[in-house]
Order: C-alpha cells, then structure tokens, then sequence
C-alpha cells in the first residue's frame, strides 16, 4: 500500500499519510482526505487547502491483512504533477514581479491552468522559495536560515517552467504600450502582476548606531540578523506589535535577554482587546521580558560592542543588537512608476484587477476591494483567483472570515479583528492567561473575536458566527 506526503505550500511543514500526526489525533495511515477539513498546519496555521501533493514516498508492506511496520523497504518516488511542455514563446508572457509567498504561490495557481503561455518572474534578491511566517519562531525550532528555504530559484524555474530573474530590478512600466524596463532591458508582456509586497515603515530614529538595528523584511535581512545576533545577549526590540510581540516571544524562549520599547500601553495594541493584550504581556513577561509602555526611541548611539538605545522618556537601555518593528506598509514604489491608482496599498476590484488594463496585484501590496490584510489567508485566495485570472477565466475573491494566529507560543493567540470604525463593544471572558472575547454591534451581529491561551480552541465555533469580511 503506498502513501502520499503533501507540503505545506506556505512554511514546507510535511504530512505523511504513512505517518500520520498522533500528538494531534491523526493515527498512522490516515489519508488525506480523511484528515479533518478544520484541520491547521501545526507550523503556520494555514488549511488544508494550503497543502500540495509532493510525491508517493512510503510503502507498507501488507500481510495477513496486517502492516507489519517493521518492514522498511526502499522508498520509491514518483513525480505526482508531470513537468508542464514547453513555452510557447508566439504568446506574450505573463510577468510577475516579486517571488515571496504571493508570487511564488500566483505562479504554482496559474500553471495548475495554463502550462503554455511564458512566465517571466523577476526579483531584487536570490530567489529562493521560504516561509517568511516561519522567520519569527526559526530560533525557537532550531532552524538556522537556510533550512526556510526550501527550494533556489533554479528549482523553482523548472518546476514552473519559467524565466525568473534574480537580483533585477525594474524601473519603469509603461502600461499604455505593455512594457517594462528591467535592469536595461524592455520586456513585453501580455500580462502583468505586481507582488511586490510590503517594506517596512522608517523610522526617524538618529545616532551612530543605526548599523546594529536590524530591520527583517525577507530572507537576506534575516540571515545578516542572525549572522549580527552570534554572540550577543541581550536584544532589544522596537514595538509590540505582531512581529516585534513574535520575535520577543521567539528569542526569550532561546535564552536572550529581550527588552521591548512601544509607544502604546500595551502589547499588539491595535489587534486585542485590553484584556487579551495584557495575557499576552503577563505571559512573556514572566519569561523575562520587559517592556518600556508609552514612549518612543529617539536615538541609537554605539556603545562598545553593543548600542545605547535614548527613549523620549529620558530612559537609557543598553542592549547588544536591536530589532526594529515599528510595522510595515505596502511597497507601492512601482504602482507610482506605473501611475495605478493607490491608497494604502494598491487598490484592485475584486479579480485582482488594478486601475491599468492587464495589470494585477496581490498580496501584501494589494488593498483589494477596500481591503488591505497583511496575513498568509487572504494572499493565498488572491493567488487560486487570479491564477485562474490570468489564464483567461472569469473569477473573484470573496474573504469570508480569516483568523489571523499570532505565533507568541507562551500565550497562544487567535484574532480576527473587527473593521475599523466598526460601532460596537468588546465581551470579554477572563480567565487566567485564557481569554475569550467577542466584538458584538448593538445589533448583535458578531464582527470579530479574540482568543488567548487554551481559549483558540474554539476558534472554529466563534468563526462560524462571525461576519465574513467581504458580504
């Protein structure tokens, strides 16, 4: 009896049907398909239809109608999705800048449908193939980082049979004639996505030490990060939000020293309830961290080895290497070149169409119908849509409810947030670190939740009553 082995498309954890997973319930020997439906990646909290089939790579042995176990014959590997044929290069290509999570997982969607027409990928860094979720629990897992990635550039070229473009940049679009500059050349294309994500805010931080803050946007600047940290001990990160809150939480469990600087009063401020907020904080903080609420880091001095970090409060702290997480926004530096019209990100309807003919964008960048969500679920409905877009097909987004799982492990979080201006009041449920809250209007619609501790098991339940984003 042979078994499949599927890959999490968006952090490579692996599922072994031979194997099952036993500490979550699944037995050895459980199909796929029997795998409960609201079943999650243990690793980046994405569904089931998240998971490719890789490969055939176990056999069991029957006899007497009996898996005798301890028969461990060699594995045999077959390719489950032969390698698309050639190009046809009388096509104008389809042209996805950007190969992070959207475009990588764009490209795999629209060669699910269409294996002919060009694909031409261009990137400014190597071109590997990683979970960027994965970058803020790597230490905790004993991951080093080149063991995120999990494919080159040159693999992934083969697989999607396209041309992609490592360490190029472009510099002008020109949407009324179908072309693009990259590094000198003109490119024509038939079809063009932007997937150039999201940069991190600037701060206007001064001093001499701002070459020990370390601002991690990709796979490159966390692998200088983590080269930077050799030796170090105490780390001091700039914000509380969801990336600094998951960095805290990553690094104290591996024994640094972590202080945190946030202007709000609280942790991931802008995502919980003051309630659930105040067990994340508790959590870390009887881990070791500590945390300066209220004020702002106006300058970074070296100080030896180390930084000496001035708050706008007067506090001096001293750490050896500094994270700044003061947050991201959408990159529309190429939106503008193209002059598509913007806001926070680019704004698409909702088949990912941008204000250009034949120019599309998701992802991080994208504000789509109105909406503009940094998390893994909305990027992966965005690329099933638009690769069936892109191939000719008439399709459309439509985000129903989309938990967002915060990976700080000490006080586990599950959140969808309400809209914004949304008229309504938080009911909160405490109990310990274990918080359960529910945003509620005066007309007793459920627009979001919150969930902390041993509490994110009833995320399932409270998604089935909650507003879906787009109705």
């Amino acid at each position: 009896m042979s078994y499949n082995v599927l890959e999490c498309m968006v952090c490579g954890f692996i599922y072994d049907e031979g194997k099952g997973l036993p500490k979550e319930g699944i037995p050895a020997g459980t199909r796929w398909v029997d795998v409960p439906e609201n079943w999650e990646c243990p690793d980046c909290g994405v569904g089931k239809s998240d998971f490719e089939m890789v490969a055939i790579s176990r056999i069991a042995v029957a006899v007497n109608e009996q898996v005798i176990d301890s028969v461990k014959p060699e594995p045999v590997i077959e390719t489950v999705v032969e390698k698309p044929p050639e190009s046809d290069w009388n096509r104008k290509p389809v042209v996805i800048i950007g190969t992070g999570l959207s475009g990588y997982n764009l490209a795999r969607e629209f060669r699910k449908q269409d294996q002919k027409t060009p694909l031409i990928m261009v990137t400014t860094d190597d071109g590997r193939l990683y979970s960027k979720p994965m970058m803020s629990v790597a230490f905790s897992k004993g991951k080093q980082p080149d063991q995120l990635a999990s494919a080159t550039a040159a693999d992934m070229a083969d697989e999607l049979q396209a041309d992609i473009r490592i360490f190029n940049k472009v510099t002008e679009i020109y949407s009324d004639r179908q072309l693009l500059r990259v590094d000198g050349e003109i490119i024509e294309y038939g079809k063009l996505v932007l997937a150039t994500g999201a940069k991190f805010v600037e701060s206007s931080i001064s001093g001499d030490g701002l070459s020990r803050v370390y601002n991690i946007n990709d796979l490159l600047d966390y692998t200088r990060f983590r080269t930077a940290i050799v030796g170090r001990k105490k780390v001091l990160i700039i914000g509380a939000g969801l990336i600094g809150s998951e960095y805290a939480n990553d690094l104290v469990k591996s024994g640094y020293s972590i202080e945190v600087v946030e202007p709000m009063s609280t942790v991931l401020g802008t995502l919980l309830p003051q309630e659930a907020s105040l067990a994340v904080q508790e959590s870390l903080e009887k881990a070791g961290v500590k945390y300066n609420f209220g004020s702002v880091v106006e300058k970074i001095d070296k100080a030896g080895g180390g930084i000496e970090a001035t708050l706008a409060n007067g506090k001096i702290i001293e750490a050896d290497i500094v994270i700044s997480a003061i947050g991201v926004r959408a990159d529309l530096t190429l939106a503008n070149v193209a002059n598509l019209k913007t806001n926070q990100g680019i704004l698409t309807d909702r088949s990912l169409q941008t204000s250009a003919e034949n120019i599309y964008a998701l992802g991080d960048c994208a504000e789509v119908d109105g909406n503009l969500l940094f998390y893994v679920s909305p990027l992966m409905e965005s690329a099933r849509v638009l690769g069936k877009v892109l191939s000719g097909q008439q399709a459309q987004v439509n985000y129903g409810v989309m938990p967002i799982m915060i990976k700080t492990t000490l006080c586990p979080v599950v959140v969808v947030p309400p809209p914004k201006y949304s008229d309504g009041e938080w009911l909160v449920k405490v109990d310990g670190c274990n918080v359960h809250a529910r945003f509620i209007t005066s007309e007793g619609k459920q627009l979001g939740f919150a969930l902390t501790g041993d509490a994110v098991g009833e995320k399932d339940v409270l998604s089935s009553k909650t507003q879906h984003i787009m109705e």
